[in-house]
């Protein structure tokens, strides 16, 4: 996800995907012009879009405090977490690793939805008390607000389809009695693909119920969990397969390399246009320096490539583009994540020895399997 970075707490890196600034701007313009004016007539504009930006601000700090609480609870457990992303659908907590007993998983879990539980019961409170003491109805109108949707927050998160809270709850269970993570991920990833199918059905009655938004709303959060789903199972069964697994084992050996001095315009006419690579390991003095992608280059304006080298471009080795050879694969796909390039150069005492993209992995994962159902 790019975005940018909005701060930190308790140490967790809080950062702000671009898609993020479109919800915000969907709920503000739902609730200043829609929800509020109609459940509490008679006020002015002004002061409904300030329900509206409230409402909106506590809106999403309760997602935030939803994920910080995930994120403590993994910490406790040992589990490095970079940080909190906050995009379209809701937030995210950004792991290293997935929690390695069942209880663990259960309690980082079920943490969230109770948090939730808690801000919708404050908040309800909130709005009991000043609705009884006369409050006026900007103050007790976003507290019911902000209880009513943390209340569905925990409700809907709690559905058993992984990778909702409740899918992991319910991962966990049957991991538990069945002593097989991947057996309980592929049920519990099952289950989430057929609630997506739920949500889009009920998507698409509510299109041609005439309730436009909702039902795009629905179709397009049945979508997102459907692919989350799929892709949570898949990672999993690339980590198990990869278990144990050196770099060496999977990297394409001394690969054709670059000179850091080359202009762009030669590597695209000498290299890019000539070979089938779509990466280069830039070399000085026969050692490795960085990486040079296709798409590091077409991000510079064509006319400046006759000029521009590839060490103007390329991603340094200290950036962690590298590993070492007896690396397991589980901290290279890690590199391979963070550097932003899918793609890690295997060194050792200063040699290049050879080099990991998404290709080579999933190469091997396809020969791994071919493998595997001929035996048997």
């Amino acid at each position: 996800m790019q975005g940018f970075r909005l701060g930190s707490i308790f140490g967790f890196e809080i950062r702000i995907d671009l898609s993020w600034l479109l919800i915000v701007f969907l709920i503000l313009w739902t609730l200043s012009a829609g929800l509020f004016p109609a459940n509490y007539p008679g006020l002015s504009n002004a002061t409904y879009f300030g329900m509206g930006l409230v409402a909106t601000f506590f809106f999403f700090a309760s997602l935030l405090a939803h994920e910080l609480s995930h994120s403590l609870v993994a910490r406790t457990k040992g589990i490095p977490v970079e940080g909190i992303t906050l995009f379209i659908f809701g937030g995210v907590s950004r792991t290293r690793m997935d929690a390695e007993h069942p209880d663990d998983e259960f309690q980082i879990a079920i943490i969230g939805p109770f948090t939730s539980l808690v801000l919708a019961a404050f908040f309800g409170l909130i709005a009991y008390i000043g609705t009884n003491a006369g409050w006026s109805v900007v103050v007790t109108g976003v507290a019911s607000y902000l209880g009513t949707i943390n209340l569905i927050l925990a409700i809907f998160n709690m559905l058993p389809g992984f990778p909702l809270d409740g899918g992991r709850v319910f991962r966990s269970l049957i991991w538990k009695y069945t002593g097989n993570q991947k057996k309980a991920t592929k049920i519990a990833s099952t289950s989430g693909k057929w609630l997506a199918y739920l949500l889009i059905a009920l998507g698409f009655w509510e299109l041609f119920g005439s309730a436009l938004l909702s039902g795009l709303w629905l179709i397009l959060i049945g979508w997102f969990l459907y692919n989350a789903a799929e892709a949570g199972y898949e990672e999993l069964l690339i980590r198990t397969s990869l278990e144990g697994v050196k770099a060496q084992e999977i990297m394409t050996p001394h690969p054709e390399t670059v000179n850091a001095d080359l202009t762009l315009q030669d590597l695209v006419d000498k290299y890019f246009l000539s070979r089938r690579y779509q990466s280069f390991p830039v070399t000085e003095d026969s050692h490795p320096i960085g990486i040079i992608t296709l798409n590091q280059v077409k991000d510079i304006p064509r006319e400046e490539w006759i000029y521009r080298t590839v060490r103007d471009a390329m991603i340094p080795t200290d950036t962690g583009v590298t590993a070492r050879p007896e690396e397991q694969m589980s901290q290279v796909l890690e590199k391979m994540q963070e550097s932003g390039v899918r793609r890690v150069l295997v060194t050792q005492n200063g040699s290049l020895k050879g080099i990991i993209t998404a290709n080579d992995v999933a190469h091997w994962l396809r020969r791994q399997r071919d493998l595997g159902n001929q035996m048997g």
